[in-house]
């Protein structure tokens, strides 16, 4: 059984590979097949309460990107990511993902550092059971956007939406 992570590569692939077989390449790059994503999540605003966020009119579409060395990017439909949260030995379900949630309100830019679990779309709300691991989410805010990390361990060194991050940031701008 295929991973998420697997899935996903090869979804985003897909249109690397028919243009590559168009244009005659058929060379294939293993590397690529192996390049882990972060996913973005944008919404019109955001709530929070009793644990559970809620992207209100969240965007039909999950931004995915990966790292060096390949730099690839796409997108998904939001709907078409909440099944791979389960999928394979390595599932976001297992290994709960970290996350940056980005608000503007007022005119003021806030971070929380997230946990994720559980997410459920209904209808253009995407909720999910949340793990605040710094920072104070709002009972509710304007503009939202979820940065979902590759991984679910908060203080690993690669950690994109762990404290080491947000520690670096901190250094370099204040």
């Amino acid at each position: 059984m295929a991973t998420r992570r697997e899935l996903i590569g090869g979804l985003s692939l897909l249109p690397l590979a028919l243009a590559g077989r168009a244009a005659g390449a058929a060379e294939s790059k293993p590397a690529a097949a192996r390049a882990e994503f972060l996913f973005v999540q944008t919404a019109e605003r955001m709530r929070y309460a009793n644990g559970e966020l809620t992207l209100v009119g969240v965007s039909p579409v999950t931004v995915l990107f990966s790292d060096r060395p390949e730099r690839l990017a796409g997108h998904m439909r939001t709907d078409g990511f909440i099944p791979f949260w389960s999928e394979g030995d390595n599932s976001f379900e297992a290994d709960p993902p970290n996350a940056d949630l980005a608000i503007l309100e007022g005119g003021q830019e806030g971070n929380v550092v997230l946990t994720l679990h559980s997410p459920r779309l209904e209808g253009p709300d995407l909720s999910y059971r949340v793990d605040v691991l710094e920072g104070e989410p709002p009972a509710t805010a304007g503009a939202a956007s979820l940065f979902i990390d590759i991984i679910g361990r908060p203080l690993t060194p690669i950690s994109f939406a762990g404290a080491n991050r947000r520690m670096w940031r901190r250094r370099v701008l204040y």
